[in-house]
């Protein structure tokens, strides 16, 4: 899986005041904690975080602190303003290389489907799936192979495997589906008289 670099500046926790001045410098307050660590508070600058936050990709953020700190994370839960959907806190959950890290992973459909060659509809129902592997088995993306796929039928969570990652997601988590189309379907009609 990719890394991507990110700065921050450590914080104390502060007022609601403190934190709104914070954003007001053009800064989202952030946190990271777990791997039995205490929280700590930090600011990144908004425009840094908009390359992790808007983007259907994932990373390990191997973020540095100003205090000398440095840790390897991902994106675990992101606030965003109702109206101008800017981050507005931003919490990063610590890994390391020893342990398997949990993170939605992106699922990219190939292929060109059977039933699609005959008439009928592919639908995308699952853009990521949930995933735990060790932080160096992590796929950058989850290639789902639709080349079989005919019409009524969906490929599901629980078909794909995947060596050193186990899906996390529900086993009936939806990946793709052909759906018939109306063409289809009066061409089924018109055979069966």
């Amino acid at each position: 899986m990719k890394h991507i670099d990110l700065n921050g500046q450590v914080r104390e926790a502060g007022s609601k005041a403190a934190v709104k001045a914070v954003r007001k410098e053009g800064k989202v307050p952030c946190n990271i904690y777990g791997l039995g660590m205490e929280n700590v508070l930090f600011t990144v600058d908004a425009k840094d975080l908009k390359t992790i936050t808007h983007t259907p990709n994932s990373y390990i953020i191997d973020l540095s602190l100003d205090n000398g700190q440095k840790y390897f994370a991902v994106l675990h839960e992101v606030q965003y303003h109702p109206v101008t959907d800017e981050a507005i806190h931003v919490d990063l959950l610590a890994v390391c290389e020893s342990k398997p890290v949990t993170i939605d992973i992106p699922v990219k459909v190939t292929g060109h489907s059977e039933g699609v060659k005959l008439g009928g509809k592919l639908l995308i129902s699952s853009r990521k799936l949930r995933v735990s592997a060790m932080m160096n088995n992590l796929p950058d993306m989850l290639e789902v192979d639709s080349t079989h796929l005919m019409i009524g039928k969906q490929i599901v969570a629980g078909d794909l495997n995947y060596e050193g990652v186990t899906i996390v997601s529900p086993k009936a988590t939806i990946i793709c589906s052909v759906r018939p189309t109306r063409a289809t379907q009066q061409a089924k009609m018109e055979q069966g008289k």
